[in-house]
């Protein structure tokens, strides 16, 4: 997800996608735990998009 697409986004939106994202990347977490992922990139670029969210959150409440 690109920080202009988070944008557009409400508050409440950018917490559900939040959510979303945080728990698709303890998944992705746990299962490069038990056997490597075919593309480990993935987890960077799930915590990367919860840093832009979190971000876009933090711009919105102050």
């Amino acid at each position: 997800m690109k920080q202009s697409e988070i944008k557009n986004l409400s508050k409440e939106d950018i917490q559900d996608k939040l959510t979303e994202c945080q728990k698709q990347y303890a998944e992705l977490k746990m299962t490069h735990a038990i056997s490597p992922l075919e593309n480990p990139i993935q987890i960077q670029t799930a915590r990367r998009v919860i840093a832009r969210l979190k971000t876009a959150l933090s711009n919105q409440e102050a």
